[in-house]
């Protein structure tokens, strides 16, 4: 049975939550630095704590249309990562990664085979630098599954984890990040670990 309660986590506790997706951002920053070459500046993430029916609000409303990314994780914690990005800003980071300016990457809603297999490889290259600053900080290992793309309203996107892990528990742990090139881009990390695998995470920082 899980030590932690999320309804009633210590400060000592979600200090440490907070400065896991800190670094992980962090890392995942650099990584998407790299891939399209250009100097992305990190703003300090927002880290929260909240419940699956509060998500949809933070990244605008249900109806907002993201493209989300989703991956299962097991190994040594159990649970599931998602990557959330405005359309817009996906469809930004794309042409950059592409060479093309905004204007040429056709409609805004829209993406061609080739855009949404390059936004597949950098939702594959920044979930998988924050994963590596996880495993790398906690020692642990964390095997990741292939990303799942899908591009829908919020609450669509969000209503899949609900599902799988609301039985569990209704909190998850939400990284607000804002990457600035000459853009600013807003993601969203969402990490949703089984109950014990917080334990396992907190237990081998010596929590």
């Amino acid at each position: 049975m899980a030590r932690i309660d999320l309804e009633n986590m210590d400060t000592v506790q979600f200090d440490v939550l907070k400065e896991l997706g800190n670094i992980g951002a962090g890392n995942a920053t650099t990584a998407l630095a790299k891939l399209i070459n250009a100097r992305i500046d990190m703003k300090v993430p927002k880290v929260d704590l909240l419940g699956f029916s509060e998500l949809a609000n933070v990244v605008g409303s249900e109806e907002t249309v993201m493209v989300g990314i989703m991956l299962l994780l097991e190994g040594d914690i159990s649970g599931m990562m998602m990557f959330l990005l405005e359309v817009e800003s996906a469809k930004h980071l794309v042409n950059k990664l592409m060479g093309m300016a905004d204007d040429e990457g056709g409609e805004a809603m829209e993406f061609s085979s080739i855009q949404l297999s390059a936004l597949n490889e950098i939702g594959n290259i920044i979930t998988g630098a924050y994963l590596s600053a996880l495993s790398d900080l906690t020692r642990l290992k964390i095997i990741s599954s292939v990303p799942n793309l899908q591009i829908d309203m919020a609450g669509a996107i969000l209503s899949i984890p609900a599902i799988e892990f609301g039985k569990i528990g209704d909190k998850v742990l939400l990284i607000e990040t804002r990457f600035d090139d000459e853009t600013a881009i807003d993601g969203y990390f969402v990490l949703i670990p089984e109950l014990e695998s917080y334990d396992v995470i907190l237990n081998s920082l010596g929590v």
